[in-house]
């Protein structure tokens, strides 16, 4: 007695839409008739639909369904398609190149956007937005700082770094004083409290 296992048959081109789809793939390659293909050909289409209703509110979602219906016949499926047909070259183009950004950072523990920030800041005029802004902006690092280093860290270390990055375009106001560690510490707790509270629910 012979046994039809998956192991011995054709390999699935899209498994996720099963063997006996892509039988009827198969099938309608076969028929002579191009408009009887024609309506076998949108017959699956239905069929594919039903299997992912979830995805119809997706643009292009019958346009993708036509291209795996071109997909599974390995591009010779012979019929009036209602959109462009896909060519086999696409699937098998390599991806473009990224282009990276190579700007070197000169302090990692505050990272690119913290400079970027400081960049934009120092094109304010002078003032009280610009001096919110800049204390933010301190804060901001110093609490980078500490996710790097759990040692103390003195504001001033802040204010000559902030001053440095920004080549004496953004400083901080005399007498300023920035968030303590322990309200950092306080804030992180709760983040993570309501992180877990969140899980639980």
């Amino acid at each position: 007695m012979d046994y039809d296992y998956n192991t011995s048959r054709n390999k699935l081109i899209l498994p996720e839409y099963g063997r006996n789809i892509q039988k009827m793939v198969e099938y309608i390659m076969t028929v002579d008739d191009r408009s009887e293909r024609n309506r076998l050909a949108h017959a699956v289409i239905i069929i594919m639909g039903n299997m992912n209703p979830h995805l119809r509110d997706i643009n292009d979602f019958k346009h993708k369904l036509w291209d795996h219906l071109a997909i599974m016949s390995n591009f010779q499926l012979d019929i009036d398609y209602p959109y462009e047909v896909p060519r086999p070259e696409e699937f098998t183009e390599k991806p473009r190149r990224v282009n990276y950004n190579n700007n070197e950072i000169r302090y990692r523990h505050y990272g690119r956007v913290i400079e970027m920030m400081i960049e934009e800041a120092g094109k304010f005029p002078e003032g009280e937005e610009k001096d919110e802004l800049t204390k933010l902006i301190a804060n901001h690092m110093k609490k980078a700082y500490m996710t790097w280093n759990r040692e103390s860290v003195i504001d001033d270390t802040i204010f000559n770094d902030l001053r440095e990055l920004s080549g004496n375009k953004v400083t901080v106001k005399e007498g300023l004083k920035l968030s303590d560690q322990k309200d950092f510490q306080k804030n992180k707790k709760k983040r993570i409290q309501m992180q877990q509270q969140r899980k639980k629910q």
